[in-house]
């Protein structure tokens, strides 16, 4: 039976949303508005003089080849960022699982991670493989491999995503566990006395039951490869080499504050925006009929 609260008054339902309907207004109502009013604008450096041009700076966008490159580049690092950091995170978290002794001690240490910085996360990762200095890139040049991201576009995108991962795998692995720990341990161990092994009960009875979780994550995931690892590639690769790790959110902000054309940026930031809000409609209208709740 469904419980829905009725309010006496037609204003008390208001009043206690405003504060809500206020934070949601300013921080992203009023910045949209914003921004889709400068896209169609074009103003100098200095923002003395504006002038009104419509969709030319949308039309600038698509007829530029190095924009519709960023694209491709960031459908490539969001989807490598969510699935390598849900499925490392979900590996970590059956491991932490199953540990009986020390189990606080090997939680506390997969949760680090995600009390750093993304700019401190870039610049750790870009330290250990600094083609001079890393430690990483050193041993890895006795092995015979010669690494050097700043040449090297493949280079790059691989650097970029193993800290976009690592920085993000704490969230992941949180959720997982208190995901796995909810499960009804009566339900895993009687599949084990019908003689089903671990990996049979993870894929037949833990996985299935994830759902929500997993779908939860996949959402957060593409949202924080999308926006949140700016800080991360600008500390690591500043979108080289070339533009072989310029996203498109890395484009707003160097084309904006770089290049000061805040025109075409602030088209590019409702281009990303729409592009998001497409995503995640998307996948709650057809990828959530799959969650088993």
């Amino acid at each position: 039976m469904e419980k829905r609260v009725l309010f006496r008054s037609t204003w008390l339902p208001w009043v206690l949303l405003a504060p809500q309907l206020l934070i949601v207004s300013v921080f992203f109502f009023w910045p949209a508005g914003q921004a889709l009013l400068q896209s169609l604008q074009q103003q100098d450096a200095f923002g003395t003089t504006v002038t009104w041009v419509g969709l030319d700076n949308f039309r600038a966008l698509w007829n530029d080849p190095t924009y519709l490159e960023s694209f491709q580049t960031t459908v490539v690092f969001s989807v490598l960022v969510t699935v390598l950091g849900l499925g490392i995170a979900l590996l970590l978290a059956v491991f932490a699982d199953r540990i009986v002794r020390g189990a606080t001690l090997y939680k506390t240490v997969l949760i680090l991670p995600y009390a750093v910085a993304p700019v401190v996360s870039g610049l750790l990762w870009s330290f250990m493989f600094s083609s001079s200095i890393g430690v990483v890139a050193w041993t890895l040049r006795k092995l015979g491999f010669d690494w050097n991201h700043l040449l090297n576009s493949g280079h790059a995108m691989g650097l970029v995503v193993m800290a976009a991962v690592w920085k993000q795998i704490s969230y992941n692995f949180l959720f997982f566990l208190a995901g796995l720990n909810s499960i009804p341990k009566s339900l895993v161990e009687a599949a084990a006395m019908d003689g089903a092994g671990p990996w049979r009960r993870f894929w037949t009875i833990q996985f299935p039951l994830l759902s929500p979780t997993t779908f939860f994550l996949g959402v957060i995931n593409m949202v924080y490869a999308f926006f949140d690892t700016f800080a991360i590639i600008d500390a690591t690769t500043q979108g080289g080499p070339g533009k072989a790790t310029s996203t498109l959110v890395y484009r707003v902000y160097f084309d904006g504050f770089r290049g000061m054309d805040f025109g075409s940026s602030a088209a590019q930031s409702v281009v990303l925006m729409v592009i998001v809000i497409a995503l995640t409609v998307v996948q709650f209208r057809y990828v959530e009929k799959k969650v088993q709740y």
